[in-house]
């Protein structure tokens, strides 16, 4: 079935649509992993936290996770170390590996089915990229080390090997957080009136607002429809494939990502930029056919991920001019540990504190990378193109997606259904009049 393994869990709590006002110190705007967390925090630090949430909490890109826990973000740390110097990249690691060690805290008291496993990331053909990687690590005190093999059914030149990370069932987690939390359920943000925000049937005063949207919603703060653009990806869980025992990610646009949960196996690949042309699941089930011949897959989904301009997260005040209004986004496909940091930091910054590590992930930092003149550019040529439905986010013409039968923007990631029904951020409503029909 087309629906994340995941959510086979039924157990999430239900909350109430607001009707009315509410008042509270912090609004938190997004129901996913990373909003929720953050009501958690300041929640349990004292603080008056109300969350809202369109939808359900955890019916967004949350649940379609692979639930890799790790501080080992692909090749990362060679890459970040020609881009900043050796104290920003070993503060991301440090960042990340508080917030690894928090999940293991929290899930003490909460059955989340955490288990240690080791990650890698695994070449097939350019043991000189595991090798740089390998460098900084040791250059950064990073603990790596090189595995030779890897137990998977393909030829690879070795693989950079991270111990004792983790992988969980988010939702469970998510279930065991929410509990006790100031929440209302299918209460989206209407409009902004300095510090506090109109919904469907209500209204909500704070005096500071985290947004938690996956990607951010306001586009006259911050100029994230430039600093950011989405990434596509699909998973498949198979039955009756065996127990690779770690969490595997190949490096480079056909590297593929293996990790078990139960009695699954789960297969994840075919990344591309949201809007393009793909296979879909297609070549994930002929890996499937070929490589596990007596595997049935059982579940089928995708993922989408918001992909910053320098591989760092933006978590921090949305804009250079909004000390009241916060944001975190921008999680490169690692949107697990980066939420957990994000609930660390935007924690202590929304009381008036300055964390370690804050300056790293602050979302006003140079923009200055080539990706921003590919988002540029991609953004005008798609704006020029004289086709319909367009996308009512910011006008770009919304590509057909035959694969997964909907309407998605090439800009901003914003998609929609074959009606015309919103699927996915940053766009906050539906195709208009039918325009999405096919």
């Amino acid at each position: 079935m087309q629906n994340s393994l995941w959510a086979e869990f039924q157990d999430l709590p239900q909350f109430p649509a607001l009707d009315g006002e509410v008042k509270c110190d912090v609004l938190v705007i997004g129901g996913g992993l990373a909003g929720l967390l953050c009501a958690r925090k300041l929640t349990d630090a004292g603080v008056d936290c109300a969350l809202i949430e369109a939808d359900r909490i955890m019916h967004g890109i949350s649940r379609n996770t692979t639930a890799k826990l790790t501080v080992q973000h692909g090749l990362i740390y060679d890459k970040l170390l020609r881009e900043f110097d050796a104290d920003t990249v070993r503060g991301y690691w440090k960042m990340n590996q508080t917030a690894l060690e928090e999940y293991r805290r929290m899930a003490q008291a909460i059955p989340c089915d955490l288990e240690t496993k080791d990650s890698f990331i695994y070449s097939t053909n350019a043991p000189e990229k595991l090798e740089r990687e390998l460098r900084a690590c040791e250059a950064l005190g990073i603990p790596a080390a090189f595995a030779e093999s890897v137990p998977l059914p393909i030829d690879t030149v070795g693989a950079v090997r991270f111990r004792e990370q983790a992988q969980f069932h988010p939702l469970k987690f998510a279930a065991g957080i929410a509990k006790g939390l100031k929440i209302f359920e299918r209460t989206p943000a209407r409009e902004f009136i300095g510090t506090s925000v109109t919904t469907g049937r209500g209204l909500v005063r704070a005096e500071k607002i985290i947004v938690a949207t996956h990607f951010p919603m306001l586009n006259k703060h911050g100029g994230y429809f430039l600093k950011l653009y989405q990434d596509r990806s699909y998973v498949v869980a198979m039955e009756n494939a065996g127990n690779v025992d770690g969490m595997y990610l190949g490096e480079g646009e056909e590297g593929l990502s293996f990790r078990n949960q139960g009695r699954y196996l789960l297969l994840g690949g075919g990344g591309h930029r949201t809007g393009k042309k793909s296979r879909g699941w297609a070549p994930l089930e002929a890996f499937a056919n070929a490589h596990y011949p007596t595997s049935r897959i059982r579940y089928y989904w995708a993922a989408q991920d918001c992909m910053s301009l320098d591989g760092i997260p933006y978590i921090g005040r949305y804009g250079k001019n909004t000390p009241d209004l916060y944001v975190a986004s921008g999680f490169n496909k690692w949107g697990m540990t980066s939420s957990m940091a994000a609930a660390l930091l935007l924690t202590e910054q929304v009381q008036g504190k300055e964390p370690e590590f804050a300056s790293i992930f602050d979302p006003s930092r140079s923009v200055w990378r080539s990706q921003l003149f590919v988002n540029g550019f991609g953004a005008v040529g798609n704006l020029l193109t004289p086709t319909t439905p367009r996308c009512p986010h910011m006008g770009c013409a919304l590509k057909w997606n035959r694969q997964e039968r909907s309407w998605d923007c090439p800009c901003h990631g914003s998609r929609f259904t074959q009606d015309g029904r919103l699927l996915d951020n940053p766009a906050t409503g539906n195709l208009k009049d039918g325009k999405g029909k096919k």
